[in-house]
């Protein structure tokens, strides 16, 4: 059997999420994913938004 590479690209993108009272937004970017965890809405609303500009989305995701 021969090795086969496979060049997996994933679009950057920024997704927010509550679960249990406590607000998640999750990063991915490149091969990368981070996850952040605030404890008020307003804080991870501003860093999902600071994110996608930085990443230079049209709008986060909010699931």
């Amino acid at each position: 059997m021969d090795d086969v590479t496979f060049n997996a690209w994933v679009c950057p993108c920024v997704e927010v999420i509550e679960a249990c009272g406590e607000w998640f937004v999750r990063v991915v970017e490149d091969d990368q994913e981070l996850t952040r965890s605030f404890n008020m809405e307003s804080f991870a609303l501003a860093y999902a938004e600071g994110q996608r500009i930085r990443l230079g989305l049209a709008d986060f995701k909010r699931l």
